[in-house]
Formats: C-alpha cells, sequence, structure tokens
C-alpha cells in the first residue's frame, strides 16, 4: 500500500465511521457518568469496535457467508437496531431507566450501539472488506493499520466527552440528545433504505 493508497483508504473510513459525528453522540448515551466510568466504556467500545474490523478484515466475507447472511440482511439489521436507540434517545427512556434503577449499573452503551453498530458498522465492515479483498499479507496488515488510527481517533475525542457536557450543560445534553436522536433515526433508516436496494430484484 503505497502512501498515496494509505490516504485514500483512511479517508474513505474516517468519512464512514464518522469520529467526529460519534464523540456527540457518545457524550449523549453516557450523559451524567462519571470521567472513569466514560473512559472505560470509550475504551472498550474502540477495541471491540476495532476487533470487529480485524475480523472481517482477514475473514472478508467468509464469516457472513458461513453464517449465511449477505450484506444487505446485516445492514438492515444494524439499521433495526440503531432505530431502537434513536427512539430511546428521542423519549428519554435511557434516562428514565437510569433514574429508576439508582442501585443497579447504568446500561452500557460500549457494544452497543457505540462498537457495533455505530463504529463498526455495515459501512466500516464492507469498507474493510474491500480494502483487503485480494491483498497481500502486508497489504492487509497496512489496511488494519490505517483502521486503527481512525479508531485512535475516535477514542481521543470520546475522552474529551467531560469538556463537551460541561459546555453543552444539562439544557444542552437534552437539546443535543434529541437533535442526535433524530439524526440516528434517519441514519439507521438509512441503514434499511441502503440494505433493501442491494437485494435482488429491488
Amino acid at each position: 500500500m503505497t502512501t498515496a493508497e494509505a490516504a485514500t483508504a483512511f479517508a474513505a473510513l474516517f468519512v464512514v465511521i464518522d469520529p467526529i459525528g460519534l464523540a456527540p453522540i457518545f457524550v449523549a448515551l453516557t450523559a451524567g457518568m462519571s470521567p472513569r466510568a466514560r473512559r472505560a466504556i470509550a475504551f472498550r467500545a474502540c477495541a471491540i469496535g476495532a476487533s470487529i474490523l480485524i475480523l472481517f478484515a482477514l475473514a472478508g466475507e467468509a464469516v457472513l457467508n458461513f453464517l449465511g447472511i449477505s450484506m444487505p440482511a446485516f445492514r438492515i439489521a444494524g439499521g433495526l437496531l440503531l432505530f431502537l436507540t434513536a427512539l430511546e434517545m428521542l423519549f428519554e427512556k435511557r434516562t428514565q431507566r437510569r433514574e429508576g434503577q439508582a442501585e443497579v449499573p447504568s446500561t452500557d452503551p460500549s457494544v452497543f450501539p457505540l462498537a457495533l453498530p455505530l463504529t463498526a458498522g455495515p459501512g466500516a465492515i464492507a469498507t474493510m472488506i474491500l480494502l483487503t479483498d485480494g491483498a497481500s499479507p502486508i497489504g492487509t496488515v497496512q489496511a488494519i493499520g490505517v483502521m486503527l488510527a481512525v479508531i485512535a481517533v475516535v477514542l481521543l475525542l470520546f475522552m474529551l466527552a467531560t469538556p463537551m457536557e460541561r459546555l453543552l450543560g444539562p439544557t444542552g445534553i437534552n437539546v443535543t440528545t434529541r437533535l442526535l436522536g433524530m439524526l440516528l433515526a434517519a441514519l439507521s433508516v438509512q441503514f434499511v433504505l441502503d440494505g433493501l436496494s442491494d437485494l435482488p430484484g429491488w
């Protein structure tokens, strides 16, 4: 992989994963948590997301084919799951659940939806498959390295969640959560539409 190819791969993954767009979502999903809890969730989400992308970089579509799952079906499933999170953000279900479970640990969003499908979503998985399809072992390692660089940017922005929350304040967080809930709903519908459009006969 040349420098130009690495830069192109980084740009493609950066746009698909969208670290800048994930940062405010992370703030909304972890609102009210301690900095320590946020750091743990950030590291866990990035580690799981990177692991999933590495798996698909190494195994490619063989993993989905082995399970009998097509990429369109994967996109649709990811969209439907993401839509549930969007509804929770829009109608304050997460806040109500935390308030009603004072002695129970808060819901951990590190696996879902932060790692999957926001970080390692259908688009990022498809991009990794394309980047490593037919590549040499060295090329595959280079593609994984580029992906890890993007994940590092995601982690860095996640670490800025506490200052961002202080800057926004309770009202700002409330407004941001609703707005991002609407955007997530739209993104989830787009996932479903993309999956449907890729199905044979559509």
